[in-house]
């Protein structure tokens, strides 16, 4: 993935106020694995799901992010969690239900999920894009750039987001060089996995110390 370095209101606003309530996708909470590599579980809880729960006491997941959760580590940390917040559907009163369907076929429609079949393909994200839109919550943390340009292009795709702000891993990380403890090589070795692994991803994106640089010129007053 291609990083974007611009000025996002919702990384600086949790930088001011790291209380905030933040809906989480299924693929910031999973150990991952990309092109036959992987980061241990203990080596992710360490560098990057400790820190995130320390640094922000309210993250949520929606329950069909949580359905996703079938890696066996992942599901028992989370379920550790007493603070996390869990989104239910059965929750919404009548009317919140039909304006969550309504959104829900907005979304839908720009992804791979089919609504009457229920399919698993980007369940999660719909799910919880079309309940924070209906209880009117404002940050989605995502590493999928479909769920990040059905936030991006709410207008355009009048998929009913408009009021959504979308937080990508790469700024989250960024955060963590700020307010955490872990140590920055470790940080570097996050971001070189998800942004510089691959060639092709060494001749779109920048290195992590240019990466800091140009993060600092945009979030340092």
């Amino acid at each position: 993935m291609k990083i974007n370095l611009v000025f996002n209101p919702a990384l600086e606003s949790l930088f001011k106020d790291p209380s905030q309530l933040i809906t989480f996708d299924a693929n910031l909470l999973i150990s991952p694995t990309r092109f036959g590599k992987s980061i241990n579980f203990e080596k992710y809880k360490t560098n990057w799901l400790d820190p995130i729960f320390d640094l922000f006491p309210n993250i949520s997941i929606h329950e069909a992010v949580y359905e996703e959760l079938v890696d066996i580590n992942s599901k028992k940390y989370i379920d550790s969690k007493s603070s996390l917040r869990i989104h239910k559907d059965s929750s919404l009163t009548p009317l919140e239900k039909i304006l969550r369907n309504t959104i829900e076929s907005k979304i839908a429609k720009h992804t791979k999920y089919l609504i009457e079949e229920d399919n698993k393909d980007d369940r999660g994200e719909v799910k919880s894009l079309a309940f924070l839109a209906v209880k009117n919550l404002i940050y989605f943390a995502s590493h999928d750039i479909n769920a990040i340009n059905l936030i991006e292009n709410a207008e355009k795709w009048e998929t009913g987001l408009d009021n959504i702000s979308s937080l990508r891993l790469f700024e989250l990380i960024y955060y963590l060089y700020n307010k955490s403890d872990v140590e920055r090589k470790n940080l570097k070795m996050l971001y070189k996995f998800y942004y510089y692994l691959t060639k092709y991803e060494q001749s779109i994106n920048i290195g992590w110390g240019d990466f800091i640089k140009e993060m600092d010129k945009i979030y340092t007053n």
